[in-house]
């Protein structure tokens, strides 16, 4: 399948200039443990980055994300994933938005068993995945994230957390950019920690 063809069945990829690959992007809005948790005071999602800021300065990024939301029901959705994907070393899942369902992430799965050469990466605020980690691709890592600043979980393999001081994530001190670090890619890297924002 063509990338061009692709995009018309997912919607287009995100590119942010942090990171050093493509990425994928749903509205927050849609988040199912997150919708929950912005109600929360001192949670991660209470001042979720991903209901602000360009996010919703720009109507065209809002509904974007709605059409890849919307594009999970078509049943070539994993065939121009892989189609977008398989050129890009490193790939991040949900930069805003987070898995729907089981459907989902087994598609997710899927697209990574066909993108090898990939690298993913996928953080989550969905519990109940930590079931289904045994059937996840070698080639992705998923980082839980607790849901409150300063919590820390060390039972799955791999997770992350918000720290208000002493972050583990140099980007802010690389002018907002991943630079070389690819700790959140690399399995080896239990937790990362970043900065409150």
């Amino acid at each position: 399948m063509k990338v061009k063809d692709a995009k018309e069945i997912t919607g287009s990829l995100t590119r942010t200039s942090k990171m050093p690959g493509l990425s994928y992007s749903l509205p927050a809005w849609e988040c199912k443990t997150g919708s929950k948790l912005r109600k929360v005071k001192g949670s991660v999602c209470s001042m979720c980055y991903a209901l602000k800021g360009n996010y919703t300065r720009y109507k065209a990024i809002k509904a974007a994300q709605y059409v890849r939301l919307k594009s999970l029901q078509d049943s070539r959705w994993i065939e121009a994933m892989t189609a977008q994907v398989k050129r890009s070393e490193y790939f991040r899942w949900h930069d805003a938005g987070d898995v729907q369902d089981l459907n989902h992430l087994n598609k997710i799965f899927e697209v990574c068993r066909q993108t090898p050469d990939t690298k993913h990466w996928m953080p989550t605020r969905e519990a109940w995945i930590k079931d289904h980690l045994a059937s996840k691709p070698d080639n992705l890592v998923i980082r839980f994230s607790p849901p409150m600043i300063g919590q820390r979980n060390d039972t799955w393999p791999n997770s992350s957390m918000v720290v208000e001081k002493d972050a583990s994530c140099p980007a802010p001190n690389q002018g907002g950019q991943c630079g070389s670090c690819r700790q959140c890619w690399d399995p080896a890297v239990k937790v990362v920690s970043y900065g409150k924002h």
